[in-house]
């Protein structure tokens, strides 16, 4: 290996989609047609996704930052666990709904729908969720949370459409995530209170910009610029 060369596991990794997979461009063009449809209030439109992030404590007191100088921190620190980041993001109205939680079970991802059902989107008659094919996210968990008339309930408001395998880039709340994570996450937190405040923190100055998404990608496009993605038909 020369030198400076990145190691494999230390190079930026990708999602790359299979080439000719009728699979991939059926849900592909699902999620791509959601996204041209106009704003719905009583049908809105909701990416949800979720990631682990590490609690991290000082072992050692960091210097104060200085005129000119930036905060400095020791190279070692302590490991306090993990927690999951829940985040859902209606992209046509800037709207974000995060909770934080110890971890990403399918109770509580049933859990995390019961709240979004009933506390972000108690109008709506249908919520479009848009996710990625994870096995934790289906309705199936709601009856593993709640009694089957409550589970029965919520499932009712949610239709659910999977983003492919390899397609996680068709989940603009993966986008959200990685903007959360550069602009929250950058600096140690140390416990589940701070990592809840921080986001919180995060979410709502989002919120105030009205930061929305204007994708702009279609099904149109991605027969052009995707077509190695598309079957081959033999005449």
């Amino acid at each position: 290996m020369k030198k400076n060369e990145l190691k494999p596991w230390q190079k930026k990794a990708w999602c790359i989609p299979p080439e000719q997979d009728a699979a991939f461009v059926c849900q592909m063009e699902e999620i791509l047609d959601i996204y041209e449809q106009p704003y719905d209030p009583p049908g809105p439109q909701v990416c949800v996704d979720e990631m682990s992030t590490q609690l991290m404590g000082e072992v050692r007191d960091p210097l104060p930052a200085q005129p000119g100088k930036s905060c400095k921190y020791d190279t070692a620190y302590k490991r306090n666990g993990t927690a999951n980041i829940f985040l859902a993001f209606e992209p046509l109205s800037g709207q974000r709904y995060t909770t934080v939680t110890d971890h990403r079970t399918k109770v509580d991802f049933a859990h995390y729908m019961h709240a979004l059902v009933d506390e972000g989107y108690p109008d709506a008659e249908k919520i479009c969720l848009v996710m990625d094919n994870l096995n934790t996210h289906h309705k199936a968990a709601l009856y593993e949370a709640f009694v089957p008339q409550e589970a029965k309930r919520i499932a009712d408001k949610l239709e659910s459409h999977d983003t492919p395998t390899h397609g996680s880039w068709l989940n603009m709340a993966e986008i959200e995530l990685s903007h959360l994570r550069r602009q929250c996450l950058a600096d140690r937190i140390e416990d589940k209170t701070r990592l809840i405040h921080e986001v919180q923190a995060w979410n709502k100055k989002r919120h105030d910009r009205q930061a929305k998404a204007h994708w702009q990608f279609t099904t149109a496009d991605a027969r052009v610029k995707l077509i190695r993605l598309y079957p081959t038909l033999s005449m």
